[in-house]
């Protein structure tokens, strides 16, 4: 809030500048400073979402049985009256997400929009005293994430970021068994994501009457509207996303680095290697990638985009691999003798915590949603916590930038900043279009 007259004059001037356009700089008048007193645990919430494009709706219908979704938000007419239906026709529906912000009887928000909205909507929550579950991956460039994590420590939100492998029971025990020694010393990770889809020339068509391309659009710059990079597959243009390296590699790549022990920091060398399509009008990330990963502890990762997709751990005493439907490897067959018990996995309470579970119970640890609404009640982290999962995207971000270079980087994980390379360091940011600048 501008505290004096100078400030306040061109807060002022924005005010009537932004009303010209159509938008207004957006002031909560929600009680952002309402207790974090912790909950009853039969409370049920009042639940908004906002971005229900497949995802979107994905995690609202989750969080359905720990409350009621009172309120919808999209940019797309079409989809947000669909989700209406699919949610009983009760939910009031908004195309403005500020609108459904300012709602005093929203406890929690869902945000299942693109990329490249995350960032800016999470702020807003949390200044508008809203608990929030979010899609991965959390950010569009890493001074947004550097960002979120002081405005979350500010606000004392509760946010879960949707990296739900955290959660996952082969995920977790790999990395309980890595942290725990069962593979030795770690020595090298390979993690495959698969390749990026190519497509285009696309056609710049008229926007449709149920659109608000302008708001889509949102920090990204003004282009036609062209219906490929809209919906799911915004994730094939740089504007909005980073490809497979964000999408998979915010799951993946995580789960690496919090087996590796780099949770709280991040790699130190990066050499990212990519072709790009040549293909105007059309899909911008990269046609084939990989990228080299050096930590400070010298394990080094390998991320490549062709191959069996999943994890592969190597250490000195074995080798593990971890998907979405496997964890093998001798390690894993050893457990069948030596099997590492659920109450002894000490990662997210001694991390995340501090202190032990609930009544000595993991509660909802291989339910990323219940583990999210048990941390909204206790107002404790969860276990996909916003400052973690900052650390890994930025791993993710450093491959794509390395690659756009087409150069080896070095980065300071301290500093959160690239070492002696300022035309690197002009990429941890992106020129935001007014009025959606954070």
């Amino acid at each position: 809030m501008p505290t004096t007259r100078a400030s306040r004059r061109r807060f002022l001037q924005t005010a009537v500048a932004l009303a010209g356009s159509g938008l207004v700089p957006y002031v909560t008048t929600a009680n952002a400073e309402r207790a974090t007193a912790p909950r009853a645990a039969n409370d049920r919430f009042r639940i908004g979402a906002i971005g229900m494009r497949y995802q979107g709706t994905v995690i609202t219908d989750k969080a359905r049985q720990y409350g009621d979704v009172v309120a919808i938000c999209d940019v797309d007419r079409h989809v947000r009256e669909q989700a209406r239906s699919s949610f009983g026709s009760t939910p009031d529906i908004y195309e403005d997400y500020r609108q459904l912000l300012d709602r005093q009887d929203i406890d929690v928000v869902m945000i299942g929009t693109p990329d490249h909205w995350h960032a800016k909507m999470l702020i807003d929550a949390c200044r508008a005293g809203k608990d929030v579950y979010i899609e991965k991956p959390l950010t569009l460039t890493i001074d947004e994430g550097k960002r979120l994590v002081e405005v979350v420590r500010e606000t004392r939100r509760v946010v879960q970021v949707g990296s739900w492998h955290r959660s996952d029971n082969r995920f977790r025990l790999a990395v309980e068994m890595i942290r725990q020694g069962r593979l030795g010393r770690l020595q090298r990770i390979e993690v495959v994501l698969g390749k990026n889809v190519t497509g285009g020339p696309f056609a710049a068509r008229p926007v449709p009457g149920h659109l608000n391309w302008d708001l889509w659009q949102g920090q990204t710059p003004d282009v036609p509207y062209v219906e490929e990079r809209c919906h799911y597959t915004f994730r094939w243009w740089s504007e909005y996303s980073g490809g497979q390296l964000t999408d998979w590699g915010a799951h993946h790549m995580d789960i690496a680095q919090w087996a590796a022990g780099m949770e709280g920091s991040g790699p130190v060398e990066i050499d990212g290697q990519a072709t790009y399509p040549d293909v105007p009008g059309g899909y911008n990330v990269p046609v084939r990638f990989q990228a080299r990963y050096v930590f400070p502890t010298g394990v080094e990762m390998t991320v490549l985009d062709e191959g069996r997709n999943g994890i592969l751990f190597e250490g000195t005493e074995g080798r593990l691999f971890v998907n979405r439907g496997t964890l093998e490897g001798k390690p894993a067959e050893a457990l069948v003798d030596a099997p590492l018990p659920r109450e002894q996995y000490q990662l997210y309470a001694h991390d995340n915590l501090a202190r032990p579970p609930r009544e000595g119970k993991l509660d909802a640890i291989v339910n990323h949603m219940g583990n999210f609404f048990d941390c909204v009640r206790s107002r404790q982290q969860p276990i996909s916590d916003v400052a973690s999962q900052h650390r890994s995207v930025t791993t993710c971000h450093l491959g794509n930038i390395s690659m756009r270079l087409g150069r080896p980087l070095r980065w300071d994980p301290r500093q959160e900043q690239f070492v002696a390379d300022d035309e690197a360091n002009q990429y941890l940011c992106r020129e935001q279009r007014a009025p959606y600048a954070i």
